[in-house]
């Protein structure tokens, strides 16, 4: 039998002791369900759920994953954590009315989501994605559009919607394949390739794309250093007059910078000026269980000649 140390044990008494969590972990062993399917069960709204999976999260207990469009939780694969909130809600008495309702509640909830994901329907953050794309001035490009990552299938039927010359550069073959997919039953014509390498975007996809585009979409899930050269890379994609829509995780942008902390916000910012693009507007999104940061930024000296013309010649 393993021996667990102290401080895991505390952690995980810590991120369990509270009720709203104890129900949220018994929920999370019935299968892996969404923020939305959670709230609705506990009856409670998504940020409030959303909070107390975080501590479930850091403190080890459940996971986050995607699954399609969606984000979900479950109970945690390490086997001391299993066990440990096995054990704990062995102790619960599974005929309490307060458990059978989050049952019931789970199962309503999520019973309409898979109707909703099998027909390829679209997710509440992959609206707000696309408003925030249609409300920023995508709609005539002028030109050739790349979407680097298909995380959101809405952010890439804005893309090809948009531009009849559409390409997509997908992380992996499944992701390419789903997204072909997606392509296919939306009637969408977009040219959608796998990734060379590991990163959103390599120097080996530079090579393959071969061309400038009017507008770069970067719906990223990397780490900040991948994703700051993922940055770099798609101002270099950049035709004259162009611009770069981001979108990444809040949660990626949130860990601590040489022990300063640095809001994700001010972080974003910070990493589009070293990439020599100055943000136009950078707004929170947030649906689904997830918290996207979207930006819309024009490289630096484009953005600086612009200025220079609305303030006229000088005296």
């Amino acid at each position: 039998m393993n021996r667990i140390p102290l401080a895991d044990v505390v952690k995980w008494l810590q991120a369990a002791g509270e009720p709203s969590r104890l129900r949220l972990l018994a929920l999370c062993t019935e299968g892996a369900l969404s923020v939305s399917d959670l709230a609705q069960a506990l009856r409670q709204s998504e940020p409030r759920v959303s909070r107390h999976l975080k501590i479930l999260s850091e403190g080890g207990l459940i996971v986050r994953m995607r699954q399609g469009q969606w984000v979900h939780y479950r109970v945690a694969d390490q086997a001391e954590a299993a066990s440990f909130v096995r054990g704990l809600l062995a102790q619960l008495d599974r005929s309490d009315p307060v458990i059978l309702r989050d049952r019931a509640g789970a199962r309503a909830a999520a019973a309409p989501r898979t109707e909703r994901a099998a027909h390829g329907a679209e997710s509440r953050l992959g609206r707000a994605i696309a408003g925030f794309i249609t409300a920023s001035g995508l709609s005539e490009p002028r030109g050739a559009v790349l979407v680097i990552g298909v995380s959101h299938p809405e952010l890439l039927e804005c893309a090809a919607r948009a531009s009849p010359r559409c390409t997509a550069v997908a992380p992996s073959r499944r992701a390419a394949q789903a997204a072909r997919a997606f392509a296919e039953r939306r009637g969408l014509s977009c040219r959608i390739l796998k990734g060379a390498g590991v990163e959103p975007l390599g120097d080996a996809d530079m090579v393959r794309l071969g061309e400038a585009f009017a507008a770069v979409l970067v719906d990223s899930s990397a780490g900040e250093e991948a994703f700051a050269r993922t940055l770099q890379r798609a101002r270099g994609l950049l035709a004259p007059g162009g611009r770069l829509w981001v979108f990444e995780r809040y949660e990626s942008l949130e860990g601590s910078r040489e022990r300063v902390v640095e809001h994700p916000l001010a972080r974003l910012r910070r990493l589009l000026g070293d990439a020599s693009l100055v943000c136009e507007r950078l707004s929170p999104l947030e649906a689904d269980g997830e918290h996207v940061l979207a930006a819309v930024a024009r490289p630096l000296v484009v953005a600086a000649a612009a200025e220079v013309g609305a303030a006229g010649p000088a005296a």
